[in-house]
């Protein structure tokens, strides 16, 4: 499969591909973020999202929403960029582009069977947990890798001599 044809610029673009996983009974998994230098720990959350269903879309936010969260020297690669890297994975099968502060417009007009964050959240504080609950489905937090952080890793880079 091509890689691009697993990038969406927004949900409207995604539509037509999720009538048909419902259709096909697929359960689908959603998580997000920015993405923005792809580490061990990313890779790990979204392998494990994954085993949790049959389709993983990973929500994407988009540059200028991750500089509204990070701070104006984010995000380090675009929103372009830092898709194609998730598309690559072969367990990620859709990921759609966000601009809003969080997901939950994105979660509403999904409604996966299982919505998963890592655990330095708690289900009351993920976006979007009240509709997956409200329609039946999941919400399931992951332990994270210790010390995977893009924070960490941008700090790390910076010390360098």
């Amino acid at each position: 499969m091509d890689i691009n044809s697993k990038i969406n610029s927004n949900f409207s673009a995604f539509k037509t591909t999720l009538k048909k996983w419902k259709a096909d009974n697929e359960t689908i998994v959603f998580t997000n973020g920015c993405f923005d230098i792809i580490h061990h720990g990313h890779v790990d959350s979204l392998q494990k999202s994954a085993e949790l269903g049959t389709k993983l879309i990973v929500g994407l936010n988009s540059d200028e929403s991750v500089t509204i969260l990070k701070g104006r020297n984010r995000p380090i690669f675009n929103e372009e960029a830092r898709a194609i890297i998730l598309a690559a994975f072969t367990f990620v099968d859709a990921v759609i582009v966000f601009g809003e502060e969080t997901p939950a417009e994105l979660i509403a007009d999904i409604i996966p069977n299982v919505l998963v964050k890592g655990k330095e959240y708690e289900i009351h504080e993920i976006a979007g947990h009240e509709t997956v609950l409200d329609n039946g489905g999941e919400v399931k937090t992951l332990n994270l890798v210790p010390g995977a952080s893009t924070s960490d890793i941008i700090n790390k880079i910076k010390t360098l001599d």
